[in-house]
């Protein structure tokens, strides 16, 4: 029997939030698609992270990519600073929340290469119980293309910074770079749960 991992359904701390008309339809379109696989000889299997569980890895997470960061930076330059450095604060601001942004526009354009009408396949929305946007893809994708699109924006927007603020001995960048990969905490989580999921 064929089985198809299936990670886009809300999970049970979550199903008591009020969908958008677009999530609804969205949700429809899941359901029809996921009965339509499992008539094919897929079977389903949830491996979803909650908006709950994944804070509180991101909340988890923080500490250790601070003193990474932080570590190779004192290793490398010589010496630790306290702030951003050369960056401004109000820069920093407005760049947190473009990136922030961006992660989402970075899924979109990465499963889209993967997706059956690219970026026709992809959506965004945005939970406001949460602050938190989303994209998703409404097609199937391979594992590995979904692990790429899940992580990019963890390496775009979090490992190279980091790296780069390093180099460049810019505290302001390894910062930023530091809560945007801290950012990528549930995509992490649900990369992790379908690593570590076998047929």
């Amino acid at each position: 029997m064929k089985e198809r991992k299936i990670t886009g359904n809300r999970d049970e701390k979550e199903k008591s939030r009020e969908l958008t008309p677009a999530e609804e339809k969205r949700l429809r379109r899941f359901e029809e698609l996921s009965d339509s696989l499992i008539g094919q000889g897929y079977r389903r299997v949830e491996l979803t992270v909650s908006i709950v569980k994944a804070n509180i890895f991101a909340v988890a997470l923080l500490l250790p990519l601070l003193a990474v960061g932080y570590g190779l930076f004192l290793l490398k330059n010589g010496r630790i600073g306290i702030g951003l450095g050369k960056m401004n604060p109000l820069l920093f601001l407005v760049l947190l929340f473009v990136l922030i942004v961006v992660h989402e526009l970075i899924h979109g354009l990465s499963w889209s290469l993967f997706a059956e009408n690219r970026w026709k396949d992809i959506e965004f929305g945005f939970m406001k119980q949460y602050l938190t946007p989303y994209c998703t893809c409404g097609v199937p994708l391979k594992k590995g293309a979904y692990i790429f699109g899940a992580l990019m924006p963890l390496v775009l927007l979090g490992i190279l910074p980091m790296i780069a603020g390093i180099l460049a001995d810019n505290l302001g960048l390894l910062l930023l770079g530091v809560i945007l990969a801290d950012a990528a905490a549930g995509d992490i989580l649900i990369v992790w749960k379908i690593l570590r999921y076998h047929l």
